[in-house]
């Protein structure tokens, strides 16, 4: 229940910030976008979350999408700079909790392998693999 009501809410957050931007003249939404926050590796908090977020992803994610995140070929999809990585937040966070039974294609090559769900993990496990896999893979 409340992994529904995070994912409800980083949905609305986004869709929420995305029709404030467009209701900006451009010239504000240009500034609002150029002042972004940026975070670096020597940030402490992105250090600790990746750093949790390796252990996550080699205990969980590493056997199907490899230490590199290429995968497995004509098995487990790569991770490596793909939509769903670099995509929806959301929706990743959605792929990590739900599976994926679906057949994806990436770079020309369909992979039908499903995803297990991983609903047994922390709102903080999935955040912190979720920072780890965009940060390394992204």
């Amino acid at each position: 229940m409340i992994r529904k009501q995070v994912i409800l809410a980083l949905t609305l957050l986004a869709g929420g910030l995305t029709l404030q931007a467009q209701h900006r003249p451009a010239a504000k939404v240009k500034s609002i976008q150029g002042k972004a926050p940026t975070k670096s590796a020597a940030d402490p908090a992105l250090k600790t979350s990746m750093t949790r977020g390796a252990v996550v992803y080699k205990n969980v994610c590493l056997t199907c999408h490899q230490a590199d995140g290429y995968g497995v070929p004509n098995l487990n999809p790569p991770l490596i700079k793909t939509t769903y990585v670099l995509g929806d937040k959301a929706k990743l966070a959605h792929i990590v909790l739900a599976g994926l039974q679906e057949p994806v294609e990436i770079n020309g090559d369909e992979y039908r392998q499903h995803m297990p769900a991983q609903a047994y993990l922390t709102d903080q496990q999935v955040a912190d693999v979720l920072t780890y896999v965009r940060n390394s893979f992204g």
